[in-house]
C-alpha cells in the first residue's frame, strides 16, 4: 500500500498489486497444461519448442532441459527446499516467463564463428579510454579503463606523452587541461582485467606523441608487462588479420610504425594541394572542422631528429606493432584502396566517415572486408558525447569507437581566450544506448561477426550499398504485455509526489534509413506495474544490423517526462516466444527488478 499527501488535510492511497498474467499467456498454459491445474515438465518442454522456438537447431529443448527449468523455478518462487510438487501451477508458469535469468530475451552464449579474420567482426572499441569525463579538463585514470574491460570492451585507446622531465611516459589527452596518469599504471590495469569478462583478444591502439627514445622505453614497458600474452607477428606487415580465435587471450598493439612519421615529415613539405579537407594536417582546421586522425596523426616531435637514430632506437617499438595504422595523403579515394599483401588499419572522424560515404560508400565496404576501420567522435565533442555508430556499422567498420565516460556536468571552461560552454547532459544518451545494443551479441564478448552481406563480393565485383533501396526481407512483430519492478527499485515518490506514475512504452528499430522508427503505447495512469498489451510491427529490409529499441517514461503534464528505464537488443539475436526483458538506467547499469514481459515473432 503507498500513501500519497495530497494536502495538509488528508492522504491518497493506493494499493500496489501483481498483474495478473496476460491473456496470451494463461491461453498457452492452458493448451499446453491440456485444460489442467498444473503443467508437467514434458507439457513444458512442447511449449518450450512450439511457441519459444528453443527445438530449433543444436541444443534444442529436451524433457530433461524442462525438468530443470521447472525445478528452478519452483526453488525461485518458493524456496522451499523439499518443496514435492514436479509441476507449474499458472502463477508459477507466469513466474517463469517474467524472469529475466530464466527466460533470456537474446543468447547469453558466444555461438558466431569465431574462426575468420578480425576485418570480419564488429569490435567493441573504445575512445580515449583513459578519461574519467570530459575531453578538457577531466583526470586521467586506470579506472575507467578497468570499468571498460569488465564490460566487454575490447579495444582501449591510449595517448601517450612524455612527462614533464621527458623521462618517462604519462597517459593524457594532449593540449588539454586533463590530469596525466603513468602509462605503466594503464599497462598493468589492462593486462589484470583483459580477459575478465572475455576471452578474446584486447587491442590497444596507442596516440604516439613519443620520441624514440621514449617509443623504446614504451616497447620495453609493453614486453615486460605483457609477456607472453602480447601478440608479435612474425612479419613486418600482415598480409591477413588471424582471427579471434587464434588471439584468445592475447594482447594487440595499434599504432603508425615510427618510420611512418619521417615519411610523412618529409611528404607533407611537398604537400600543398587543398583538394581534400580531409588530407590537412590538424594546425590547418578549426575546431568545428577537426578531421584529424588522431590517432594517426603525424607526429611533430621528430624535427630534429636522425633517421638513422629514429630507425635504431624504435625498432624494438615497430615489432611490436600488429596492427599497422596509417593514414596516406592522396585522399580519401587513395586511403581506401585495398592492397593485395598489406592489410592495416585507416581511421576517420565521423565528419570524414560521413563524406567518404557520401561519394565513396562502397570503397568503405570493400576496403572494411579486408583491412580494418576505426570511427572515432570529432573533435568538438568536449562533453564526450557520441554519434550515430551504424553509420559505421552499415559500412563495414570493425570499431566504432565511443566515449563511455562517467562524469560531472561542466557549465563553462575557459581555455586561451575561447569560453567553451557544456550542457549539463550525462554523457550518457541513445548513442551509446545502441552500442551497449550491438554488443549483447554474441554473449556479450566484445567481438559480433559482421552479416555476410558486408563481406560477399557479387558480380561486377559489387558490394552492399547501404544507399540502395532494398525490399523488406523481414518483418518483426513484437508485443508489450506488462512492466513490473519499478516500485521496488525506486522510492514511492521518485515519479509523482502525489500518485502512483503513469508509465507509457515506447518501441522502435534502429537501423538502416529505412527500417528506422519509433512507436509508443498508451499511457497507463496511476499504476507501479502497468499492463499495455499492445502489438507493434516493423518491417525491416535489413534485419542484419538493427537494434530494438526499448524506453519506458513515465508522463509528466506539466515538466519533461521522467525516464524510466530502456534496453537496446540486436534483432538478429532475438528468441522468439514470450520474454521478460531486463530494463537499464540511463548509463547502460542494469536495473535490479524492472522487466518488461514481452513477445516477438518473425512473420
Amino acid at each position: 500500500m503507498g500513501s500519497y499527501r495530497m494536502c495538509m488535510c488528508f492522504t491518497r492511497k493506493f494499493r500496489i498489486t501483481e498483474a495478473e498474467p496476460p491473456i496470451d499467456v494463461k491461453e498457452a498454459f492452458a493448451k499446453y497444461a491440456e485444460g489442467g491445474t498444473h503443467m508437467t515438465a514434458e507439457q513444458l518442454q512442447r511449449f518450450l519448442v512450439e511457441v519459444q522456438g528453443d527445438g530449433k537447431g543444436d541444443g534444442g529443448a529436451c524433457v530433461a532441459d524442462a525438468e530443470k527449468l521447472l525445478e528452478q523455478v519452483l526453488k525461485s518462487r518458493h524456496h522451499i527446499s523439499k518443496f514435492t510438487r514436479h509441476t507449474l501451477t499458472l502463477d508459477d508458469f507466469h513466474h517463469y516467463l517474467f524472469n529475466p535469468d530464466l527466460n533470456r530475451p537474446i543468447n547469453d552464449k558466444v555461438h558466431h564463428d569465431m574462426k575468420a579474420p578480425l576485418s570480419n567482426y564488429f569490435i567493441y572499441t573504445g575512445h580515449n579510454s583513459y578519461l574519467t569525463g570530459n575531453q578538457l579538463s577531466s583526470d586521467c585514470s586506470d579506472r575507467p579503463i578497468i570499468k571498460a574491460l569488465q564490460r566487454g570492451v575490447r579495444a582501449v585507446e591510449l595517448d601517450i606523452w612524455p612527462n614533464s622531465t621527458k623521462d618517462d611516459v604519462n597517459v593524457l589527452h594532449g593540449r588539454t587541461l586533463t590530469t596525466p596518469v603513468e602509462l605503466l599504471k594503464c599497462l598493468r590495469s589492462i593486462k589484470e582485467n583483459a580477459f575478465s569478462e572475455s576471452p578474446y583478444p584486447v587491442i590497444i591502439t596507442l596516440e604516439d606523441h613519443l620520441t624514440p627514445d621514449l617509443q623504446a622505453k614504451v616497447a620495453k614497458m609493453i614486453t615486460d608487462t605483457f609477456g607472453d600474452m602480447l601478440f608479435c607477428p612474425q612479419c613486418e606487415c600482415l598480409q591477413e588479420f588471424p582471427s579471434p580465435d587464434d588471439l584468445k587471450h592475447k594482447i594487440i598493439i595499434s599504432t603508425k610504425p615510427p618510420k611512418e612519421y619521417l615519411k610523412a615529415k618529409s611528404k607533407d613539405t611537398k604537400n600543398n594541394s587543398d583538394e581534400d579537407e580531409w588530407g590537412k594536417e590538424p594546425s590547418d582546421l578549426t575546431a568545428d572542422q577537426e578531421d584529424e586522425d588522431k590517432s594517426d596523426s603525424d607526429s611533430s616531435e621528430y624535427n630534429d631528429v636522425d633517421d638513422q637514430e629514429c630507425r635504431s632506437e624504435a625498432s624494438d617499438y615497430k615489432r611490436l606493432i600488429a596492427i599497422h595504422a596509417g593514414k596516406p595523403k592522396g585522399g580519401l579515394k587513395e586511403a581506401l584502396k585495398v592492397e593485395a599483401n598489406k592489410v592495416r588499419r585507416l581511421s576517420l572522424s565521423e565528419q570524414s566517415l560521413e563524406k567518404a560515404t557520401e561519394s565513396h560508400g562502397t570503397d568503405v565496404v570493400r576496403f572494411t572486408q579486408k583491412n580494418v576501420l576505426r570511427i572515432y567522435p570529432k573533435g568538438t565533442r568536449f562533453n564526450s558525447s557520441n554519434y550515430k555508430p551504424l553509420v559505421g556499422w552499415m559500412h563495414g567498420a570493425q570499431m566504432v569507437a565511443f566515449n563511455m565516460q562517467n562524469y560531472p556536468p561542466v557549465m563553462l571552461l575557459l581555455q586561451g581566450s575561447c569560453q567553451v560552454a557544456f550542457s549539463d547532459q550525462k554523457g550518457y544518451g541513445r548513442a551509446l544506448w545502441l552500442m551497449h545494443g550491438m554488443f549483447r551479441s554474441n554473449g556479450g564478448c566484445g567481438y559480433v561477426k559482421k552479416p555476410d552481406f558486408l563481406m560477399n563480393v557479387g558480380p561486377n565485383d559489387r558490394v552492399f550499398d547501404p544507399r540502395e533501396k532494398l525490399p523488406v526481407k523481414k518483418t518483426l512483430r513484437v508485443k508489450v504485455y506488462m512492466g513490473d519492478g519499478w516500485h521496488l527499485d525506486f522510492k514511492q515518490t521518485h515519479f509523482d509526489l502525489y500518485s502512483p506514475p503513469d508509465f507509457y512504452c515506447r518501441v522502435g528499430i534502429a537501423g538502416v534509413r529505412a527500417d528506422q522508427i519509433m512507436k509508443k503505447t498508451k499511457t497507463k495512469e496511476d499504476n507501479w506495474t502497468p499492463v499495455w498489451g499492445e502489438e507493434f510491427k516493423f518491417p525491416l529490409t535489413v534485419p542484419e544490423i538493427a537494434l530494438l529499441r526499448v524506453e519506458v517514461h513515465e508522463y509528466d503534464m506539466s515538466e519533461k517526462d521522467d525516464f524510466a528505464g530502456q534496453t537496446c537488443l540486436p534483432v538478429s539475436e532475438l528468441k522468439t516466444g514470450i520474454r521478460a526483458v531486463p530494463l537499464f538506467d540511463r548509463k547502460g547499469e542494469k536495473l535490479r527488478s524492472v522487466r518488461l514481459l514481452m513477445r516477438f515473432d518473425f512473420v
